[in-house]
């Protein structure tokens, strides 16, 4: 009856030694494939960095860039126009308020017509150019009447483009209201610099 109970006995502590086992086995498994995981995730995300931009969504200053820029130099002498060079490679023009923009107006006034002429040539000269064009103003009234105004102004600078030739699709507007002053407000010189629309020329690099 003893030699029966011990081969019981024995049976069992078989049995547990033999589940422990396959427990144990089965969590070093578990542990693996997690650790496995995480270290997969830790190094995506310590790996990860930014993309980088390609090349065709840089831009590019060539030859007829330069010539757009000393064109628009030309024809805006002793208009107050600010002509430049931005550092992400766009032309810049930056008209002020004394030949674009009455106050709450977004008539465009005739001594900014002759400029935007002169810019409208440019343009189809350089097809493969785009136009960015924000407009601005100062602080006289509420942002439910600036916003849509500087938004306007934007949209009648590219209306009067597109009358001379510029297609209206290669031309993108932007309205800024009052939240980018060049200046103070305080006074009716630095309201009318605020007064402005400025207007980018981009064209973009060539894919590698």
């Amino acid at each position: 009856m003893n030699r029966v109970h011990l081969g019981v006995a024995t049976k069992i502590l078989i049995g547990a030694a033999l589940a422990m086992a396959v427990l144990g086995c089965a969590e070093r498994s578990l542990q693996r494939a997690s650790g496995s995981g995480a270290d997969m995730g830790e190094k995506h995300a310590v790996g990860a960095a930014p993309a980088a931009p390609s090349a065709a969504t840089g831009n590019v200053w060539s030859s007829k860039m330069e010539e757009q820029k000393r064109t628009m130099e030309h024809a805006t002498l002793g208009t107050g126009v600010q002509v430049s060079q931005t550092i992400d490679h766009r032309l810049k023009l930056e008209i002020p308020s004394d030949i674009s923009f009455d106050t709450n107006r977004a008539d465009i006034k005739p001594n900014f017509r002759p400029v935007l002429d002169r810019f409208a040539t440019t343009l189809n000269n350089n097809p493969a150019a785009t136009v960015t064009i924000i407009g601005h103003t100062d602080q006289s009234g509420s942002d439910a009447v600036n916003q849509p105004l500087s938004m306007e102004r934007a949209a009648h600078t590219r209306d009067y483009l597109a009358t001379q030739g510029v297609t209206a699709s290669r031309i993108v507007v932007e309205g800024r209201g009052a939240s980018e002053p060049l200046t103070s407000n305080d006074d009716n010189a630095g309201r009318a610099r605020n007064r402005r629309v400025e207007i980018y020329v981009a064209e973009a690099a060539p894919p590698r």
